[in-house]
């Protein structure tokens, strides 16, 4: 068996969310064939097979955040010796989880080979009317045994042998249920009923109601999960105060989801002296607080004589994680390091709509689809030849401004999963039609998530374009640790006082005196700039802006770059 760890997909990546699984258990995969999609903090990668093989087990689910270096797959490889699944969870399971096992849970070795079920010599599986045909059925012919990765994580947790279990679910497949049955007593949850109704019936009848009460107590946890259950409950709403608590991983997370402080909750059970939170637990909990924040609310409503609000529309939790979560750091890193300062302006641009209306027309004929971008790139970079400051960088260990001698711009993209930014490298060494394709195609990875982190990483210089959805001025902040961002504003018709000579298109009338001054429309693009005040000051930022206009107003210019 072959298992194969979550490695580093990204520079620094500590852990990333499992998306979606792309094989399933059983599947046959070849080497490199993309197994997963994982999300990390910075893009959305497929993770590939390393080896040839056959999927044996899934030990991660989608949506869990896994840390790197963590087993989230295992592989049977050909002309490799195959670990059956039984000898595969007992490695995992400690000598001290053994030792405290309940009675009723077969020892490694005690009657039961591994990969198979417990024979009929086990406690377990000694009833009148269990055929050895039933036993073996949760285990296949090569000795796997059917779970889903968070039943096999909490037998793993609870020090239980999947092959000991008989599983009573479709196919034999063990469910969670049936791990919770061996740990409270030994065997699957059909085999604990059949054993019941056996005791019931030969065991003493003051014995049995004590046993029924005991039992009782054990399973309240999860049979309380309804909202009067709960309501009943003297520890549902009463927060706990611990420093320490156990739980399983998927408790864990629905007490994320909750929004609920795991130790908080009262604990029903415990493990190895400690006080150990089951799901049930935190659900019951989280109603009883939800059910308490209800009733202050109308508490507070009808004393204010106002309406009462339904409390499902009150709010709505989503998860802070991956993309979001590492925009977000990114964002607060740059704003409270680098002190922002945003200049604006706005330039006449008339005459680029025209060119560029012109220009679209044969980048069409070359399946090329030309935008304004293209050309706000080139104006940009031949501003940032004249101004080097808002093309370096600020490095504060060595205290020294590194000026940088390529222009890699960036554009910020919208996706559905945040803003991204791709790089378009060296755009003072390209032209329009080469700019417009790259761009495009690194803005339609983006959106897709197929993006690879190195096509977002090493600009210089970003540009974002909040015209595209209509807006006209921005603060934008800046895309640490460059030094500068333009905002676009969108491209709208205004009223522009012009030359009389500007508007017809000649100097001056026939007799010689200079013409008025008149009033037309004209195409107007707002500009923001948002610049590192560490590193320049405001006066270079504006002369840098004025420059940039000069290159839009008359795009010719941009020939001579």
């Amino acid at each position: 068996m072959r298992e194969f760890k979550l490695p580093d997909v990204g520079e620094g990546v500590a852990e990333g969310e499992l998306v979606s699984w792309l094989v399933e258990e059983g599947d046959t995969v070849s080497e490199d064939q993309p197994v997963a999609e994982v999300e990390t903090d910075k893009a959305l990668v497929e993770v590939p097979a390393p080896v040839n093989g056959t999927v044996r087990e899934l030990r991660a689910e989608e949506g869990e955040m896994v840390p790197v270096g963590t087993v989230i797959i295992t592989f049977d490889v050909e002309g490799e010796p195959v670990e059956d699944a039984a000898s595969a969870d007992e490695e995992t399971a400690s000598e001290a989880e053994r030792s405290s096992e309940p009675p009723g849970v077969d020892e490694p070795g005690d009657g039961a080979e591994a990969g198979e079920t417990t024979s009929g010599n086990g406690d377990a599986s000694a009833e009148p009317g269990t055929t050895g045909e039933e036993t073996d059925e949760p285990a296949t012919p090569d000795g796997r045994v059917f779970a889903p990765p968070r039943v096999r994580r909490l037998a793993r947790e609870e020090g239980i042998s999947l092959g000991e279990i008989r599983g009573s679910g479709p196919g034999g497949r063990v469910t969670e249920a049936d791990v919770y049955a061996a740990a409270e007593g030994g065997g699957s949850a059909t085999e604990r009923t059949e054993t019941a109704d056996s005791d019931e019936a030969t065991a003493d009848p003051a014995q049995s109601a004590d046993s029924s009460q005991a039992a009782g107590q054990t399973r309240q946890p999860q049979q309380s999960a309804s909202p009067s259950a709960a309501a009943d409950s003297p520890n549902a709403a009463d927060a706990a105060d611990r420093e320490r608590t156990l739980a399983a991983p998927a408790t864990r997370r629905l007490a994320r989801e909750e929004g609920v402080d795991l130790d908080a909750v009262p604990a029903t059970e415990e493990r190895d002296g400690e006080a150990f939170v089951t799901p049930e637990a935190v659900r019951e909990y989280a109603e009883a607080q939800q059910r308490a924040q209800e009733a202050d609310a109308a508490a507070v409503s009808a004393g204010a004589g106002g309406p009462q609000q339904d409390p499902g529309q009150r709010e709505e939790r989503i998860p802070y994680r991956g993309v979001r979560k590492a925009i977000g750091d990114q964002m607060e890193r740059s704003k409270y390091t680098a002190p922002h300062v945003t200049h604006f302006d706005d330039v006449d641009v008339t005459e680029l709509v025209e060119t560029r209306t012109r220009l679209k027309e044969r980048a069409d004929e070359q399946g090329i689809r030309l935008t304004y971008m293209p050309f706000v790139m080139k104006a940009v970079v031949a501003a940032l030849k004249e101004y080097p400051l808002l093309n370096s960088q600020l490095d504060e260990e060595a205290a020294e401004i590194v000026q940088q001698n390529d222009y890699h711009i960036g554009v910020a993209v919208a996706t559905d999963a945040g803003l991204m930014v791709p790089v378009v490298e060296n755009v003072d060494r390209k032209g329009l039609l080469q700019i417009a394709s790259e761009m495009n195609e690194l803005i339609q990875k983006a959106q897709d998530r197929s993006i690879a982190l190195e096509e977002m990483q090493g600009g210089t210089f970003t540009i974002t374009n909040v015209g595209g959805i209509g807006g006209t001025y921005a603060t934008p902040i800046i895309n640490h640790p460059e030094v500068g961002i333009l905002a676009l504003g969108s491209i709208e018709e205004k009223p522009r006082v012009v030359d009389g000579s500007e508007a017809r298109g000649a100097s001056d009338d026939a007799s010689g005196e200079t013409a008025s001054k008149e009033i037309v429309p004209r195409h107007v693009l707002p500009l923001s700039l948002s610049f590192d005040h560490r590193v320049l000051d405001g006066a270079i930022a504006a002369r840098f802006t004025n420059t940039l206009a000069e290159f839009l107003q008359d795009p010719e210019l941009l020939l001579l770059e």
